[in-house]
């Protein structure tokens, strides 16, 4: 069989393709996978590193500010088109995976044109434009929450959740404990509770500033920390933090050692085994690796996204007691004061842990495999 993959932009939607591929190559090793991309973005870059060959459209998104720029978009998306028929053409796949982003549009359009069943993954509570516009050429759509059918048609819906990394759930407290303390050289224990701090790879600024507003609060408190804080700013947070021990540290003598500041955190199945309570953004991999792994949460949406679809998403789970929201613009003064409640509060904590493991949709990634492995038969 052969499997045409297309989208990407960010990793919310090249890591569901590489995963969706990595599925159907373990049900079918002889099966041929052949990913199209943005030329210019994330996955010209990502899906090699994965193991895939990817062919590069010119395809960009609309100047929404700049309406008479667009000339030049319609002209590169008409030779996207153009380009995704040779592809289709040459390749002559089985089955197309759209995941979204601006090249799944172009690809997908032609390939349905072309013949060639559909199935779309769609990642958010809130669905994703190019995705909407290809509801009509999908045979199959699978979602990761429920009351998707305001957008699409129910009859082709599929709750399958989404793909999340290999192994998160390998880790044990012991280990982390062991971990951490070695590779930090902080006093880690099991008796004391631990805070994970994660604004993405390249860190959240908000989430950021909201930490350094309340250091003093956060030390004092003598719970643990793992505070990730994105390459860009970890800097300045270190030097918060240093300032932070070092004035009290003069009123303090028995100061507890148990804050971690790191720029990137190598060992995600550990700091997941050592977390009592995540602090994150609402992406949809994060949301669905909180779920997974029955994880306290507060989530902070990020503002600026498409759609502001990290809202939706947040909301899904707090509607169901699955987490707490706290909006960006009230992270300084609300976050870590809620936190430390929340952490503090075993009630609480074992309520939102309950709540949210009841949403975890496991094996997403074999579940879309099998969907479109039965698209492929079916056209045979």
């Amino acid at each position: 069989m052969k499997y045409l993959i297309s989208g990407g932009g960010t990793g919310g939607h090249i890591f569901p393709a590489v995963s969706i591929a990595n599925a159907l190559r373990e049900a079918d090793p002889n099966c041929e996978i052949l990913f199209v991309g943005a030329l210019g973005r994330m996955e010209m870059e990502r899906v090699p590193q994965a193991g895939y060959p990817i062919v590069g459209l010119p395809v960009r998104g609309f100047n929404r500010q700049q309406p008479w720029k667009n000339v030049s978009v319609v002209i590169d998306l008409l030779r996207s088109m153009w380009r995704a028929r040779q592809i289709v053409r040459d390749f002559r796949p089985d089955v197309g995976i759209g995941v979204g982003g601006y090249a799944s549009g172009a690809a997908m359009k032609v390939a349905a044109k072309m013949g060639v069943p559909i199935l779309l993954q769609e990642q958010n509570g809130f669905a994703g434009v190019t995705n909407k516009l290809l509801k009509d050429d999908a045979k199959k759509i699978c979602v990761a929450y429920e009351g998707m059918e305001r957008f699409f048609p129910k009859e082709k819906l599929i709750l399958t959740g989404n793909p999340v990394r290999q192994n998160l759930t390998t880790g044990t407290k012991e280990e982390a404990i062991r971990y951490f303390n070695e590779e930090f050289g902080v006093k880690f224990s099991a008796e004391k509770k631990t805070l994970l701090i994660i604004g993405g790879s390249l860190g959240a600024r908000t989430i950021n500033e909201s930490i350094i507003a309340h250091l003093t609060e956060l030390v004092q408190s003598g719970i643990q920390v793992i505070w990730q804080t994105g390459k860009n700013y970890f800097a300045d947070c270190q030097k918060a933090l240093n300032n932070t021990i070092q004035l009290l540290q003069n009123a303090i003598q028995q100061l507890p050692n148990s804050i971690i500041c790191t720029d990137f955190l190598s060992n995600m199945p550990l700091a997941y085994a050592m977390a009592d309570m995540v602090i994150s953004r609402a992406g949809a991999s994060s949301i669905s690796e909180l779920c997974l792994l029955g994880k306290a949460s507060i989530l902070v949406p990020s503002p600026n996204v498409a759609e502001d679809h990290q809202t939706h998403n947040a909301m899904a789970l707090v509607n169901k007691q699955a987490a707490v929201l706290v909006k960006d613009q009230e992270a300084k003064e609300e976050l870590i004061t809620k936190a430390l409640s929340i952490i503090d509060d075993k009630q609480e904590l074992a309520l939102l842990q309950k709540n949210i493991l009841k949403l975890a949709l496991p094996d997403s990634a074999r579940l879309i495999a099998e969907e479109v492995m039965k698209l492929a038969q079916q056209g045979k």
